[in-house]
């Protein structure tokens, strides 16, 4: 029944009449399991979808995922790897139980009803900040749980919840070499620059974005089943400053001028709207393909 509702609403999103009242997160918010076709990561990061996206296990040897009744726990087989791995470093380098997983993607990625704009390709991933030292969490304990908050409150600066630890796993995500980039709170990765010793090459994928004191935010390069239908981001100036680590006076920045910024000059030019956002589009507006990732049963 659901799907030959959706069905339905595929033909009326593309009716001219009705094209821009219907939004492609109700389509992809709707989707229960995966589109049964060979993986592929279709699109962008933040206007995509997802073919053959694999189930995270509720729990494994080294994770378990969090708020199961979102369905957000699904991504490309390549994520799946990694969180698998990843969970092996935060027992062997962080000296946790594991890790516990927050959103991945929907079943057949997508823009989202509510929360992430990106997270559409089944290659992102947010993993908590919450130290696990437990893998037996219930169904409703982890509805229920919060993570820790590594922030101060003026933003700023670490507090004494991050620890060696959360360092450690860091790194050990950022040598990786599916690992295209991480976003962490700015103090995060300005305390990383300043603790480590040796080489920093790998903090270049260490990324300060506001929010993310919650967790951090694990992002894969397109994986090779991809190729030519999925676009790996582009690195920014900010990004590569100093060589490529970022560890330079510009890192500051995000823990001044960007939390008090300059008043506005009246006389300059408003800046330009804002483009939509992942909400407001349309299936037209997705990758061709992603039209069929929905009709696929």
């Amino acid at each position: 029944m659901i799907r030959g509702l959706l069905a339905a609403l595929i033909l009326v999103a593309f009716s001219p009449a009705t094209e821009a009242q219907t939004r492609a997160n109700q389509l992809f918010g709707a989707m229960r399991d995966a589109a049964p076709l060979a993986p592929q990561a279709i699109g962008t990061y933040a206007k995509g979808c997802l073919a053959g996206a694999v189930q995270l296990p509720e729990t494994g040897p080294t994770w378990q995922a969090m708020r199961l009744s979102r369905n957000r726990n699904w991504g490309h087989p390549e994520m799946i790897a990694f969180i698998a791995r990843l969970g092996e470093a935060a027992v062997r380098e962080a000296g946790w139980a594991g890790i516990y997983v927050g959103d991945i993607s929907q079943p057949r990625g997508g823009p989202m009803t509510s929360g992430h704009a990106s997270h559409q390709m089944g290659l992102d991933a947010d993993i908590w900040m919450l130290p696990a030292r437990r893998l037996d969490l219930s169904r409703s304990e982890r509805e229920s749980i919060s993570s820790v908050n590594v922030r101060s409150a003026d933003q700023t600066r670490v507090t004494e919840a991050f620890t060696y630890g959360h360092m450690a796993l860091l790194r050990a995500a950022a040598l990786d070499p599916a690992v295209d980039r991480i976003f962490v709170t700015p103090p995060v990765k300005i305390a990383m620059c300043n603790a480590e010793t040796g080489n920093k090459d790998w903090l270049q994928k260490i990324r300060p974005l506001q929010g993310h004191n919650y967790h951090f935010h694990v992002r894969l390069k397109c994986p090779r089943d991809s190729r030519g239908t999925c676009e790996t981001q582009r690195p920014t100036v900010r990004e590569l400053s100093n060589g490529g680590n970022g560890c330079d006076e510009t890192l500051n920045w995000w823990v001044t001028e960007y939390l008090n910024p300059p008043p506005r000059d009246p006389n300059a030019p408003p800046p330009p709207p804002p483009p939509p956002g992942a909400r407001d589009y349309v299936l037209a507006d997705l990758p061709g393909q992603c039209a069929q990732v929905l009709a696929a049963n």
